[in-house]
């Protein structure tokens, strides 16, 4: 498998970009080929997808990217095709964050995805996404862990408390207390009490 391509652009289209490696020219299909510049060096990581008729090269410009490319195919119904698709119109991270919160109606208005489809990527993908705390965000803000320590002993799953820890992260600074009730208040929003 071929793990990313390190080249020049030496053409594109209107869903892939040809990258010149050593002599070799590869068709890479990506989400933006017109948002980068001819003759320029890139490094694309990459999915190399292989059917009965055809062997062919995704990439993209970060792993973040490729990561939820990769969950987006696991999920029933979403092809190669249709998750680059996704990406060309919806940023990684919003995607993750319409996921994380049961936005259906968001991945609804994303090409190729129906409300089958969408409701299918919530199930299968909620939890999956967040990443994990570094150990310079354990340095950076014990209180915000103390406050998710204090939510979860109150009952709440990871999955809850990993979707509203980068909400809560993006806050200012506040002592755990704080943390806490602002964490309840956005839980129990989000159960529509």
């Amino acid at each position: 498998m071929i793990a990313f391509i390190k080249g020049i652009i030496h053409s594109y289209s209107n869903d892939s970009l040809i990258i010149e490696n050593n002599g070799i020219g590869y068709r890479v299909y990506v989400a933006n080929p017109m948002a980068v510049r001819l003759n320029a060096e890139v490094i694309l990581y990459t999915y190399q997808h292989v059917r009965e008729d055809a062997i062919t090269l995704f990439g993209f410009t970060t792993m973040e990217e490729h990561d939820l490319f990769l969950q987006l195919i696991s999920v029933k119904g979403v092809g190669p095709k249709t998750a680059l698709g996704m990406l060309g119109v919806c940023p990684a991270r919003n995607m993750i964050a319409a996921i994380e919160s049961n936005d259906v109606k968001t991945l609804k208005g994303l090409p190729g995805i129906g409300a089958k489809t969408a409701s299918q990527i919530v199930l299968d993908l909620k939890g999956k996404l967040v990443e994990e705390v570094t150990e310079l965000e354990v340095k950076e803000n014990e209180q915000l862990l103390d406050a998710l320590e204090a939510l979860k002993a109150l009952g709440y799953k990871n999955a809850e408390l990993n979707s509203i820890k980068k909400e809560l992260g993006t806050l200012e600074a506040m002592t755990s207390d704080q943390y806490i009730r602002k964490g309840l208040g956005i839980l129990a929003k989000r159960k529509g009490v």
